[in-house]
């Protein structure tokens, strides 16, 4: 998770490889496919596939909901020609959609139609890995609950891993066994779940979950308050990426009269270093235990 244009999207596309890499590795499996060309990645994608953000722009509007769902299957050989048509009925009736409208085209279906239409484009293959990029977020909130049920049963019942990206924090806790948080382009915070929502290490991991309204009136919780705009990644900050919009350095700094910015956080980039078991920050002065925990007004 993270705010907009932190990288969330551009690493899911570098991981599916719809991008190319400029440096670093990309290990599926423990085999690394960074420099796998196009021939090579083929047998790959069986077990790795994506739901993308948009349901209207990732469907092909002059194929009909057969073509669309079926194309992995005839591409990677997987199931007989004469076959394929009770495969996508199949698939299509799994994801919650009639197999009757087999033959119908994207614009005939709702939003929440078309994402399950995704889906099922996902499952053609029965791969081991989906990446989701904000899957819902382009949904109703009532659809939304529908689709993430659903991914939820698929996962149980196909034994799916998810890379699942998105905004709403409470969308990520119901659907993530382990979060990352992201900042401009590096993970600040990596956690399970739990840890990371009950007692955040990092600043920016806490304002984003500070922002959460509590659904209890007689609970409160401070708010960290985060100023100014997030820098260009073409031209990030000195040191921690954070600092320039960061809370927690100015609190140290003026602890220790050492102005607005501690120079630590300036000029080190912090590593990503354990806390508790499971969970690693990037902050050279991570907050304190459970500090940002709700208490009773």
């Amino acid at each position: 998770m993270g705010e907009t244009g932190c990288g969330k999207s551009t690493t899911a596309r570098l991981i599916m490889k719809l991008m190319d890499v400029t440096e670093g590795q990309i290990l599926f499996d423990g085999k690394d496919i960074t420099k796998l060309s196009r021939r090579g990645m083929r047998p790959v994608r069986k077990d790795m596939q994506m739901v993308f953000q948009d349901p209207y722009a990732s469907l092909n509007p002059r194929k009909t909901v057969g073509s669309i769902v079926g194309e992995p299957m005839r591409i990677h050989k997987t199931v007989p020609k004469q076959k394929i048509k009770g495969e996508v009925q199949e698939l299509m009736r799994l994801v919650g959609l009639n197999p009757e409208h087999y033959n119908r085209f994207p614009h005939e279906f709702s939003g929440g139609q078309r994402q399950r239409i995704g889906v099922a484009r996902a499952l053609a293959l029965r791969p081991r890995l989906i990446v989701a990029d904000e899957p819902v977020s382009a949904l109703d909130v009532s659809v939304q609950a529908q689709v993430l049920n659903l991914l939820e049963d698929l996962q149980e019942e196909f034994n799916l891993t998810y890379l699942f990206i998105a905004h709403d924090l409470a969308v990520v806790k119901h659907m993530s066994d382990r979060v990352s948080v992201m900042y401009l382009g590096k993970i600040v915070e990596s956690a399970d779940g739990e840890t990371l929502y009950r007692d955040p290490k990092h600043p920016y991991s806490g304002a984003l979950l500070t922002a959460v309204p509590i659904p209890d009136p007689r609970m409160k919780r401070e708010r960290i308050i985060l100023q100014g705009d997030v820098p260009s990644p073409i031209n990030p900050p000195s040191g921690c990426r954070f600092h320039p919009r960061c809370p927690r350095t100015r609190e140290i700094a003026e602890r220790e009269g050492l102005g607005r910015v501690h120079p630590r956080c300036r000029d080190e980039e912090p590593e990503l270093l354990p806390h508790h078991p499971g969970q690693v920050a990037a902050c050279h002065f991570p907050l304190e235990d459970r500090s940002l925990a709700p208490k009773k007004s």
